[in-house]
């Protein structure tokens, strides 16, 4: 995700002095600590006394009834509890499985066998495997149960516990235990490939087919590349005018979030970053985009995030396009992403985000230019409206 992504993996001075400060000063959880004797303090790595905290600790430890958490345990929750200090609910700490799944969907790919997984009725870890995938290749049918990985039985381990152990070096080979009734179980060997995550779909809308329609689910590393093939297909196909759908997108990498807005936008300001000490950086579009003149309308909801809100945000503050749905998320922050030694991570807020227009996205959002909230039905009353304002622009 450049040191201008929403999220950044990187070792800077001010993760350093965090974790060393406050880590080391709660060391006593990875057993970094030296115990000198009975009734003396204890003593962090670096030698700074902590004599309440390392009191209250030795109280704990002597006379707490229950069980007391592994040292990993105890590490995270008091990472997690200096944290809450801060009262920013963007700046959070990631075990290490949710992390490197995070890191995955930010990249756009990884190293896997493509399936879907998810525990039905009966507790079971059902599979479908993605077209054309390892997993399909190899002989997987969609609703195999999947018993066993490498010769260790699933248990009660999660959907999330049995994507990260599916995941792995692309070349390397995985054991699957299957049960296909009225078939006895049996095993099938799946060779990792490279597994792509579109982030991008696009059709010709059949309402008018003078209007090409664009979905972008997240802003991955592959995000602009896919929407400028998507855009390329989409106006060679005959599109004169464009439907940005942003709906359900809950953000994701900055830089590419612009990349994505330079395909819109002929130059100019995409945002401002407004950093501590009154540091402030300009972002802006390259000219010209491929599709900066097309007539366009972007299609937001409640859950348009981040740096979704920053690219529906910049076309409406430009008066590039209409926004139309309801309002957005409002998540004005920048986050950088700092990988910890253990594959753990710490996302930290390290900025505020403004409009072209010097705007803040505040907590209530982005206000549409035209209101209009998703109805029960079938019809996409939303994309529906996007249609006609396009029809009535020409």
């Amino acid at each position: 995700m450049s040191t201008r992504d929403v999220k950044i993996n990187q070792r800077g001075a001010f993760i350093a002095a965090l974790i060393a400060s406050l880590v080391f000063a709660l060391c006593f959880v990875g057993g970094i600590v030296t115990h000198l004797s009975a009734g003396q303090r204890w003593v962090a790595a670096d030698n700074r006394p902590l004599p309440v905290f390392w009191e209250a600790w030795d109280l704990v430890a002597e006379s707490f009834y229950g069980e007391i958490p592994s040292p990993r345990e105890r590490t995270y929750g008091a990472i997690r509890g200096m944290l809450a200090l801060l009262e920013d609910p963007y700046t959070i700490f990631l075990e290490p499985q949710p992390s490197n799944l995070e890191r995955d969907r930010l990249a756009g790919a990884y190293g896997g066998i493509g399936v879907d997984l998810w525990r039905n009725l009966d507790g079971e870890m059902v599979m479908s495997p993605y077209p054309d995938s390892p997993a399909e290749l190899a002989g997987v049918w969609s609703g195999d149960i999947l018993l066993a990985i490498d010769g260790q039985a699933l248990g009660d381990a999660t959907v999330d516990d049995t994507r990260s152990i599916l995941r792995g070096e692309v070349g390397t080979e995985v054991s699957l235990t299957l049960s296909r009734p009225p078939a006895p179980p049996f095993d099938l060997a799946v060779t990792r490939a490279q597994i792509r995550i579109p982030s991008v779909t696009y059709r010709i809308l059949e309402q008018d087919p003078s209007i090409g329609y664009i979905h972008i689910t997240g802003f991955t590393e592959r995000t602009p590349e896919e929407a400028e093939l998507a855009l390329d297909s989409l106006l060679s196909e005959g599109a004169i005018s464009l439907i940005l759908d942003l709906r359900d997108n809950g953000g994701g990498l900055l830089s590419p979030a612009v990349d994505v807005a330079s395909l819109l936008l002929d130059g100019g300001v995409v945002l401002y970053e407004n950093r501590r000490g009154d540091e402030q950086t300009t972002l802006r579009a390259r000219s010209g985009g491929i599709a900066a003149d097309t007539p366009l309308a972007v299609l937001v909801n409640r859950s348009t995030a981040s740096a979704a809100e920053i690219v529906a945000g910049a076309i409406q503050a430009r008066d590039r396009g209409a926004m139309i749905g309801v309002p957005t998320y409002g998540k004005g922050s920048v986050q950088l992403i700092y990988s910890l030694s253990d594959g753990s991570a710490l996302h930290v807020t390290s900025a505020v985000w403004l409009l072209p227009n010097h705007q803040p996205i505040g907590a209530d959002g982005l206000t549409p230019d035209i209101l209009i909230d998703r109805t029960e039905s079938s019809e996409d009353n939303q994309l529906e409206s996007a249609i006609q304002h396009l029809q009535l622009s020409e």
